[in-house]
């Protein structure tokens, strides 16, 4: 699809805004250094104010960074207008134009570019074949779902061969199962063209389903860079465990290494996890455990109180207390297994390697 895959490079990017009520200055992006390869689906990912907005803007060009350079393709492009970059926007709000039918929504960057009417007519036909609007060409937008009107955009986006296609947070506008479809629909498109993708979400369960690699952003910095695999299983720091699902933490010093493990004292009981490669004697530690990789037993590393157990179906359901510390506990495929009710006094057994220091 693509003429050429192209990556993107921002080198020691900034941005700076000045608060409206205070008159002070304040980093929106601030000394960020990222390398996306040609191909790959990235995802920046985090809460409203984290910076991955303006970040994706520097990319589009709507934004000029106040500090750094940004490279696509290995050109420079920061002193580029958003139309002489090679990129392409897919925005929240669809931005199609209303009288104007599919067919004709999805030209309008060609027709802008001056192409003769059969090499648009077989573009515009060749990518709602790719996006699953063949034969509809005619309609009016104002005939079409939210989903189909997403499709339309994404097509416009990728008629024209962009480099590098941006999506600003496309799909906050549907609802929860059209969401499900319509990213499962985009990951489709974006190998099946193999163009490089950078998306903009702060939904994590979009994130994971979409990306090769997760870019997490908080206050302006990047926390951590990694596939999903490696940001929700070895996560660099609470605010990333604790964004990406759900996480317990459980805090303790660090003793000694034992083999490829991590010996961490935890309320007077040593407990071995992975990570801490460089953690010193009685150094304060965080292990992270995720809700489904710890079960309970009549016997493990720390007795705990029973305080919610719920059928789930797919999974029993725990909430458990550990001294003052309040624990969710996943047991998945609870048929057979002895359940443990509300009020009773359990034990926490887990794997060395399902639990990560931090």
């Amino acid at each position: 699809m693509a003429k050429e895959k192209k990556g993107v490079r921002l080198d020691h990017i900034s941005k700076i805004y000045r608060d409206p009520k205070t008159g002070k200055e304040f980093y929106a992006v601030h000394d960020t250094t990222l390398e996306i390869a040609p191909g790959a689906f990235v995802t920046l990912l985090g809460p409203s104010g984290c910076g991955k907005t303006t970040t994706l803007r520097m990319i589009a060009g709507f934004e000029s960074p106040d500090e750094g350079e940004i490279y696509l393709g290995g050109e420079p492009i920061n002193a580029l207008t958003p139309n002489k970059r090679d990129t392409a926007m897919v925005f929240q709000s669809y931005a199609l134009l209303p009288h104007y039918n599919i067919f004709d929504n999805v030209a309008y960057g060609l027709k802008l570019r001056k192409m003769d009417k059969e090499t648009i007519r077989k573009k515009v036909l060749d990518i709602l074949a790719l996006v699953g609007l063949e034969g509809m060409e005619g309609r009016m937008t104002n005939q079409l779902s939210d989903g189909q009107q997403q499709r339309v955009a994404l097509a416009r986006a990728l008629v024209i061969e962009p480099g590098v296609l941006l999506f600003d947070e496309p799909l906050s506008n549907l609802d929860a199962k059209l969401r499900v479809t319509m990213r499962t629909e985009i990951r489709r498109i974006q190998q099946e063209a193999g163009i490089t993708a950078v998306y903009v979400t702060h939904d994590q369960s979009e994130a994971m389903a979409l990306s090769d690699e997760i870019i997490i952003m908080e206050k302006g910095v990047v926390s951590q860079i990694g596939s999903p695999q490696e940001v929700y299983y070895r996560p660099k720091n609470e605010f990333v465990a604790d964004f990406i699902g759900d996480a317990n933490f459980l805090r303790g010093k660090f003793v000694r290494r034992d083999g490829q493990n991590a010996v961490v004292n935890v309320n007077g009981v040593e407990v071995l996890a992975s990570g801490a490669e460089n953690a010193a004697a009685g150094a304060e530690t965080v292990i992270v455990l995720r809700p489904e990789t710890s079960v309970l037993s009549d016997e493990g590393y720390f007795p705990v109180k029973v305080i919610v157990s719920s059928f789930m179906g797919a999974y029993q359901l725990y909430h458990v207390m550990l001294g003052d510390n309040k624990l969710i506990i996943h047991e998945y495929a609870p048929q057979g297994k002895k359940i443990y009710a509300m009020g009773e006094t359990a034990y926490l057994r887990f794997a060395p390697e399902n639990a990560h220091c931090i």
